[in-house]
Formats: structure tokens, C-alpha cells, sequence
């Protein structure tokens, strides 16, 4: 029994799920934004400055024309400037708790032509469709929408990193939470985790999202996987444990000033073996199924501005 107790205290089962009836992510446009960062800009890293240029003012336009106030945050990192754009939507209210989705658009590699399309083209371009549907809704609470960069190495884990930069300008600020898309657009392959106990918690087929985070994060994996659940089409799973099993994104920021952050992903090298490598193309990702990802963050996100 305490086993089963313990089982359902990390999948954080949902027995009901807000249903959603808002303007839906287009999987056409998801994977026109996916073609332009993972074709057009690459190397699409910090030692490639002219190329995440190009990649932030491409973010920007989307978010304007989203009709977002949007906003770049220049900073150094290893002597070179780089920007993290921030879109914000609902009122302006500095007083009123922000939630924050973030996605990074820089990829790994400093040198070849990585195209970087599941890590993380994937992740911002569901970023930029999420801000086309917050377009079209009434949101009654402040949500900045941010593109983070130099989310990779040499950055990782370090104040460089465009989420640390992000997180730090919040300082003073109430946040209810952030949302991390990081790679959410391969569906199939073999399933992998770190142990055999989770492919017996969760499956092991590859077909269903994830969000995750530690145990003081369950309230806001719960509220995301409600969400998409609500939207259906796509199965999902979320993992309310060590937050050391699943900081390995910008959330690991937030957690660093002490706010709730989850994860949403397709769980990233334990399904996609392309990872870091030139594989990772436009052409592997399934366009229709992280539609029904972004509905359902869009769906969490609309809903929890009305509480």
C-alpha cells in the first residue's frame, strides 16, 4: 500500500481537466517556425552572435505580431551580447503575481551546422504559437512569455544562462510559477529512463508528453497536466519528485530564486537519439502532436490567469 501511495504521489494522477474551447496552435505554422531556426540560422549559437541575432529578431516580429508589448533583454555572456525577448501579455500590474513560460532558441554546437529542431527550435516554437492564442483570449493575470539564449554549454548551470539573467531582473517581483518548454516534438522511438521502475509507473511507449518537476512544484505540474489533458490528443504524464531527475533546462533558474518550475517535454534524450547531433532535424518532429501540447499549456495558462 505506502508503495502505491508513493506511485501515485509522483504521477500526481488528474481525475478531471478543465475543457478547452480557445484558438488552437497550427501545426503548419509550428513547423514553419521550426524550418526558419533549424535551416536559415545555424550555427545557432553564442559564438555565432549575427545568428542568434537573427534568431531574436524573427522571435520578436511573432511576438508583435501577436500584439504583445515584447521586449529585449541584452547581456553579456562570455564577452559576446546576447538577448532574451520577453513578450507580456495581461495587465501590467506589477503588484499581481507573473507566470512565466520560457523556451530557449539557442542550440548546441559552436561549430558545424547543428540544426537543433527537437532541442529547442521545437520548444520556441511552441513559445511563439502560445503567443498567437494568448492573442485571442481575455487574460486576466501577467504572463511574460520569454525566449531565453545561452541556455547550452559552455552556459549551463551557470549566471550566464539567459534564464538566470531573466530570473534575477524578477527579483522583487511575485512569480506564481514557470513553465519550461524544452523539447516537444518527438513522439516515437524507444522510451528510455534512468531506472526500470519508472517505465512501470508511467510505459514504455513514446507517445505522450511529460511534465515534471520536484515535490513543492506538484500544484504547477498538476495545473499544466490538467490543461492538457482538457485538450486531449496527446497522452501526458508528470513527475513530482527530486528535482535533480529533471533540471536540465532553464527551470533550474527559477528554482534558484526560489520559485515553482516544471518542465514540459518529450523527455529529451531518453526518447530522441538524434540529441546534439546533426540528426536533430525539422523533418523528425510530429508537428500535429505538439499542436495539441501547446493548446493544452495555452489551456493551463488561460485557466489558471481566471482563478
Amino acid at each position: 500500500m505506502a508503495f502505491l501511495v508513493f506511485a501515485a504521489v509522483l504521477r500526481q494522477p488528474v481525475l478531471s481537466a478543465p475543457r478547452y474551447g480557445g484558438a488552437r496552435a497550427s501545426a503548419e505554422v509550428l513547423r514553419q517556425h521550426v524550418d526558419f531556426l533549424a535551416k536559415s540560422v545555424l550555427p545557432r549559437s553564442a559564438a555565432h552572435p549575427e545568428n542568434l541575432d537573427r534568431a531574436a529578431a524573427y522571435i520578436a516580429d511573432a511576438f508583435r505580431r501577436a500584439g504583445a508589448e515584447v521586449v529585449e533583454q541584452p547581456f553579456r555572456a562570455r564577452g559576446r551580447v546576447s538577448r532574451n525577448v520577453i513578450a507580456r501579455f495581461g495587465p501590467r500590474d506589477a503588484r499581481q503575481p507573473l507566470l512565466v513560460v520560457g523556451a530557449h532558441y539557442d542550440a548546441f554546437g559552436e561549430t558545424g551546422a547543428l540544426p537543433g529542431a527537437d532541442d529547442n527550435a521545437s520548444g520556441t516554437a511552441g513559445l511563439l504559437e502560445l503567443a498567437r492564442i494568448l492573442r485571442d483570449s481575455n487574460v486576466h493575470a501577467p504572463v511574460e512569455l520569454v525566449a531565453f539564449t545561452t541556455e547550452e554549454p559552455p552556459f549551463f548551470g551557470s549566471e550566464e544562462m539567459g534564464s538566470a539573467v531573466h530570473a534575477a531582473s524578477l527579483a522583487g517581483r511575485p512569480v506564481r510559477g514557470m513553465i519550461s518548454l524544452e523539447m516537444i516534438g518527438v513522439f516515437s522511438g524507444e522510451q528510455t529512463w534512468p531506472s526500470p521502475l519508472f517505465a512501470w509507473l508511467y510505459t514504455d511507449r513514446s507517445d505522450f508528453i511529460a511534465v515534471a518537476g520536484g515535490w513543492s512544484d506538484r500544484a504547477l505540474a498538476r495545473q499544466v497536466k490538467r490543461g492538457i489533458r482538457g485538450v486531449g490528443g496527446v497522452d501526458v504524464y508528470s513527475f513530482s519528485g527530486a528535482r535533480e531527475l529533471s533540471d536540465a533546462s532553464d527551470q533550474r533558474s527559477h528554482w534558484a530564486r526560489g520559485w515553482t518550475a516544471v518542465i514540459v517535454t518529450d523527455t529529451e534524450y531518453l526518447r530522441n537519439p538524434r540529441y546534439h547531433t546533426n540528426r536533430d532535424t525539422a523533418e523528425t518532429l510530429d508537428y500535429a502532436l505538439m499542436a495539441r501540447v501547446v493548446d493544452g499549456v495555452a489551456n493551463a495558462v488561460i485557466t489558471s490567469a481566471d482563478r
